[in-house]
């Protein structure tokens, strides 16, 4: 359901908020991620044109998230590279669909369920999981 670009995106910003303070390189988030280096690069221009992290060049620079792991949803995170795409009308483009035929109002059904339970779910939450298996980490 998700797409890869929103996977690797949710990725590279659990590992930054999981390092508030630091900025960390592009080869480094590579690495932790397991994003292949030239995708996690436009996906990261993705989130630092839409406000969610910066980026510093030279030594000590990085990238590091702009926005409070407390307020950053996975749903902000998601809209921002590959959002998902509702249902408003006819898919199929049927004159006589003045609303949704079943098929379509269920499958929209799921898409608004899927956006309520990313927009529930905190950046901090994930990073500060009471889980013993730590996002992006092999367990020791």
């Amino acid at each position: 359901m998700l797409s890869k670009t929103a996977e690797y995106a949710l990725r590279a910003i659990a590992c930054m908020g999981s390092q508030v303070g630091s900025p960390i390189s592009a080869d480094q988030l590579a690495v932790q991620t397991k994003v292949p280096r030239r995708y996690l690069t436009r996906v990261l221009q993705d989130l630092a044109a839409a406000g969610l992290v910066t980026s510093r060049p030279g030594p000590g620079g990085g990238y590091e998230l702009c926005q409070s792991i407390d307020k950053l949803t996975i749903l902000d995170v998601v809209n921002t590279v590959a959002p998902i795409e509702r249902i408003r009308k006819c898919p199929l483009g049927l004159k006589s669909h003045t609303s949704l035929c079943p098929l379509h109002a269920e499958l929209d059904k799921a898409y608004a369920a899927t956006e309520a339970a990313f927009a529930g779910v905190t950046i901090r939450e994930l990073v500060e999981s009471a889980s013993p298996i730590h996002p992006l980490c092999e367990s020791m």
